[in-house]
């Protein structure tokens, strides 16, 4: 009997260290860092200022965070607060468009045919039509060494039918050539705000 009880042990204790880790589903998705974006947004209205942009919103868009949580904002000046947030797409660089394989490690660069994303401030140019989401498009002209051939790379800001309106972590948002691309309904609650706007409205993509 005790040579039995020794054997069921063993065989227990054996494949216990072969059963895989358990997930824990108790962890909260990654979530935009709000003191962090308060700090950005402060740096934006002085750029916003001393530029002559719009002084009332601005777009942050914080590209450490996950692709399937909402790393996109509409900042509002006056209010000092976030007003409006939603997934956006990034460059899929290397990999295979519309998918998400740099989810959660998107790769940037100012190179045309690169299909990334370039990080930086942007001056939000003119409406135009667009043949993807909504059919309106921003054109983007970057203002930095890392975004300075946004324009000529034909990198704007649309809509795309395959952006999620809510969060899809750990999915991630489809990734394109490289434009910041948000979901049709997110795009009509922002394109108002644009369309009115007197002076150019800054966008700014960090991480």
């Amino acid at each position: 009997m005790k040579l039995i009880s020794i054997l069921v042990i063993f065989s227990t204790s054996f494949l216990g260290c072969n059963n895989p880790p358990v997930k824990n589903t108790d962890a909260k998705n990654p979530t935009i860092n709000v003191a962090n974006t308060r700090l950005k947004a402060k740096e934006a209205l002085s750029f916003c200022k001393t530029k002559k942009f719009n002084e009332d919103f601005c777009i942050l868009i914080d590209m450490s965070l996950h692709s399937g949580v909402k790393r996109f904002v509409v900042w509002d000046f006056k209010k000092n607060k976030i007003t409006n947030s939603f997934l956006v797409g990034h460059g899929c660089g290397d990999n295979p468009w519309n998918y998400d394989f740099s989810k959660e490690t998107p790769k940037f660069s100012n190179v045309d045919g690169s299909h990334c994303s370039s990080l930086g401030k942007y001056k939000i140019g003119a409406r135009a039509h667009s043949d993807w989401g909504v059919n309106i498009k921003y054109f983007l002209h970057g203002l930095e060494s890392t975004n300075s051939n946004a324009f000529k790379r034909f990198i704007v800001f649309h809509s795309w039918e395959v952006v999620s309106d809510e969060e899809i972590y750990p999915k991630g948002t489809p990734e394109g050539w490289g434009c910041p691309t948000i979901s049709n309904n997110s795009f009509k609650i922002i394109d108002p705000l644009l369309k009115v706007s007197t002076k150019p409205v800054l966008m700014w993509i960090y991480k």
